[in-house]
This record gives structure tokens, C-alpha cells and sequence, in this order.
């Protein structure tokens, strides 16, 4: 599979609720080229996506919002809505902020949010100019071994 091809794909299953499996996540990443830190400064706008992972319902229900990136050394990894709709940064939740650095996943250079407080590394491809692909990594976060994967669309 080509990155248009992967696009295509992502985008369709995006219109249609979501609905998806790890495995075609895993093959569409592979198709995808990666970030660079210095391209998602900036805040955007996070969804998941239905593909049996185990922590899958898990931001909607902490009222996920998505992800800011000021700065490398200055990440909100979870920005999220309070009872009256007004954003804010979780800290708490996401055991403090987060920096930004180029990690190599799967073999690829990639931007990458490192939370600062847990073993939780965040990995990003592009899937268009505006959209990425965002891939969780890290102690805690697995389910038998798979990945959790999201969307993140600039705002």
C-alpha cells in the first residue's frame, strides 16, 4: 500500500464511524510518511478511532480534547474539556507535561511526544498536510502486545 492509498483508506473509515481493526492501523501507518517535531508545533484536535484496543473509550470519557505542542519542551499531552466546556491542560491525568523529540518506531525517524511523567512515548505520521496519525507506545499501554492508535486534526 502507497500513502494515497493509505489516505484514501483512513479518510473512509474516519466517515464511517471509525470502525476498524489494529492490524489495518498497523498496515496503514507503515504507508504513512513520518513527522518531523518542528511541523506540529501548534494545537490540534484528537479523536480515536473503534478497534478493540483496551484503552479505546478511555479519552472520550475524560473529555479528551487533543494535544498541544508550544514548544519542544513545552507539550500538553492532554488537553481536555471541564464540566462548563472550557480546555484545559490535565496534568494530573497525564502525570505532567511532555516534550517533543525525533524517536525512531518501527525503524523510521519520527516525531514523538515523550510524557514526562510515565513511560509513554506518542508517535506521529502524517496522513495530510493538517491530519496526523498518532500511534501509543509505552509500558502500561500495549493490549497483548498492540498499539493504540488516534487522530489528531490541526486547529
Amino acid at each position: 500500500m502507497d500513502a494515497t492509498a493509505a489516505r484514501t483508506r483512513i479518510t473512509e473509515i474516519r466517515s464511517t464511524g471509525g470502525q476498524t481493526t489494529i492490524d489495518e492501523l498497523d498496515g496503514l501507518w507503515a504507508a504513512l510518511p513520518p513527522a518531523r517535531p518542528d511541523d506540529i508545533l501548534g494545537s490540534w484536535k484528537g479523536s480515536e478511532f473503534t478497534s478493540g484496543h483496551r484503552f479505546e473509550g478511555y479519552l472520550p470519557k475524560i473529555r479528551w480534547h487533543g494535544k498541544r505542542f508550544t514548544s519542544y519542551t513545552d507539550v500538553a499531552p492532554l488537553v481536555c474539556r471541564d464540566e462548563n466546556g472550557e480546555l484545559f491542560d490535565d496534568l494530573e491525568r497525564a502525570k505532567g507535561g511532555a516534550s517533543l523529540w525525533t524517536v525512531e518506531f518501527r525503524g523510521e525517524p519520527t516525531a514523538t511526544m515523550v510524557y514526562d511523567g510515565q513511560p509513554v512515548l506518542d508517535h506521529f505520521k502524517w496522513i495530510d498536510d493538517d491530519t496526523l496519525l498518532g500511534v501509543m507506545n509505552g509500558k502500561g499501554v500495549l493490549d497483548n502486545g498492540r498499539h493504540y492508535y488516534f487522530v489528531l486534526d490541526r486547529e
